[in-house]
């Protein structure tokens, strides 16, 4: 089982720069992929300023923020990665798009690499058949905040073969985070059973039950989750959890997943949620 040293990470927003930031904390050296290197600078300032903040809080020291960072190259550069035990993409929720990024890293990459994907529900399968090396494609889901969320899906399609799941176990493991194997099914465990809550959340809106601060309110003080629905479908995103939710439609064709209305409109309108400053809340 060949080991992990390099970590490459392709994708610099939000995920992407937790992804660098946790696995550099870990021990690993790490190829941050960014599209520009406008966009790759910008990657770093976000981990420092996240790293920065542990030191004042006094939760890291000043030598090891130096060491983390040291450990992080980024870079707009593909040809960047070519040395990398492991790449994990993290690029728009778009299959084609995927596809066609798995098959120029599968053309530079050295043959023991391993590719994975942190898609929350597109097809791993289609992603591993887009490459010559289907046995060493899988999905690494991370959750948001990567830095806090412990839980990471390991997605397992018939495609890949146990030593991958091995390798990207002990890797995950290292991370201090912990894995589960799923198989290659929509949406998986964690969103196959959260989005049909968040769904059934918005057409209690538009039915009128309920104004959205009190249906926030009534699933934390009456459930004890740490955020309402309407509110965590503002942090994931809207236009992500409408592309989650047409994924699962297609694949089950249960109206549960049948995206609601008032959801689609806030995304044709631009309003995505936090990342734009406005969706069902404004910030």
């Amino acid at each position: 089982m060949a080991d992990i040293f390099t970590v490459g990470v392709v994708g610099s927003g939000i995920m992407g720069a937790g992804l660098a930031e946790v696995s550099a904390r870990a021990g690993y050296d790490v190829v941050l992929k960014s599209r520009t290197p406008e966009a790759a600078a910008q990657a770093v300032a976000t981990i420092t300023t996240a790293l920065d903040r542990q030191v004042a809080k006094g939760k890291l020291e000043a030598d090891e923020r130096q060491a983390i960072l040291g450990r992080i190259q980024a870079t707009a550069d593909t040809s960047d990665l070519v040395e990398c035990d492991l790449v994990i993409e993290n690029v728009i929720e778009d299959l084609a798009t995927k596809q066609a990024l798995f098959n120029e890293l599968d053309a530079i990459l050295k043959p023991s690499a391993v590719l994975a994907t942190n898609t929350s529900t597109l097809s791993v399968t289609s992603l591993a058949l887009s490459t010559r090396r289907p046995a060493l494609v899988c999905g690494l889901h991370f959750f948001n905040p990567v830095a806090v969320m412990p839980l990471v899906e390991i997605v397992q399609p018939a495609t890949t073969d146990g030593d991958t799941i091995a390798r990207t176990t002990e890797f995950v493991q290292r991370l201090g985070k912990d894995p589960i194997v799923v198989a290659d099914h929509a949406g998986f465990v964690v969103n196959a059973l959260l989005f049909p809550y968040l769904n059934n959340a918005v057409r209690m809106l538009e039915r009128g039950t309920a104004d959205r601060q009190s249906i926030d309110t009534a699933m934390r003080g009456g459930c004890g989750f740490p955020i309402g629905p309407l509110a965590l479908l503002d942090l994931v995103g809207l236009d992500t959890s409408l592309a989650i939710l047409d994924t699962l439609h297609q694949q089950f064709g249960d109206p549960n997943y049948e995206p609601a209305g008032t959801l689609r409109q806030l995304v044709a309108a631009g309003e995505l949620g936090r990342k734009t400053g406005s969706g069902f809340y404004r910030y």
